[in-house]
């Protein structure tokens, strides 16, 4: 079995993927989601994982390979060992070198993020190109690929998170505020309000920023959406053609099977 290790500023998610290949290996078996914490230890993460797998009736001794991308460049040494010390393997990195069946047309391909390009070779693998795939993680990110494989590059914007923390640290009457739909735009109190603005201000954002790049890409793109305000943002209708939380797990895999 391949164990997939999707290492972000936020969170570690953590996937189990059957050794068949064939589309529907494509989907893991078992997920976990664990807090980023570079102090951590290779040890930590490795009681953390090896005790997380027989939770799913999975055993140690069942994984024969480990895939992983990072977007936290001082934890890929620490998983790289992490996997040679409690698996007995050494893991494939997503990174220079490495098969993905995509072209990287960014002006330097070493600035791509190793997550962002394992989105779009997911998303093109399993939805068609041209795609649009936005990731709803500490950041809000586009990414643009074409029906011909080709990564154009996309749009970083700050989180839905950091926006409202940065709101409640910096204005001393506004407060940290659950991150929920609200039924109108116009806020009738503070609470209401901040949802308004940061729910479905985001989501204009997100519509605007959609309807830009399928222009740009000629149109007709699907949009995949992934991430932890991935749903929030789905409640748009026809925003999305699909959502993926395990779209980076998949990724990994596919890319797993591309350099065997």
């Amino acid at each position: 079995m391949l164990l997939a290790l999707d290492i972000g500023n936020t969170n570690i998610k953590i996937g189990v993927f059957s050794a068949e290949k064939d589309s529907s290996s494509h989907t893991p078996v078992a997920t976990w989601r664990l807090n980023t914490e570079s102090g951590r230890t290779l040890d930590e993460y490795g009681l953390m994982i090896t005790n997380l797998l027989p939770l799913r009736g999975i055993q140690s001794d069942s994984i024969t390979d480990v895939a992983l991308c990072s977007a936290v460049p001082p934890l890929r040494s620490v998983f790289r060992e992490m996997s040679k010390t409690y698996f007995g393997i050494d893991p494939l990195i997503v990174g220079t070198g490495v098969k993905t069946g995509i072209r990287i047309l960014y002006d330097n391909p070493r600035d791509v993020g190793a997550d962002r390009i394992v989105d779009a070779v997911a998303a093109l693998n399993l939805y068609g190109g041209p795609v649009i795939v936005v990731d709803f993680g500490t950041g809000t990110v586009f990414d643009a690929i074409t029906a011909d494989g080709e990564y154009l590059g996309g749009a970083i914007a700050p989180g839905i998170s950091i926006a409202a923390e940065a709101l409640y640290r910096s204005a001393s009457q506004l407060r940290r505020v659950e991150l929920e739909r609200p039924q109108t735009a116009i806020g009738t109190n503070t609470i209401h309000a901040l949802q308004s603005g940061l729910v479905l201000g985001y989501t204009d954002i997100v519509k605007g920023m959609v309807t830009r790049f399928n222009q740009e890409l000629g149109g007709g793109s699907k949009v995949v959406a992934t991430g932890g305000f991935a749903e929030l943002i789905a409640a748009e209708p026809d925003l999305f053609d699909a959502v993926n939380q395990d779209l980076t797990l998949s990724g990994l895999k596919i890319i797993y099977e591309m350099n065997q």
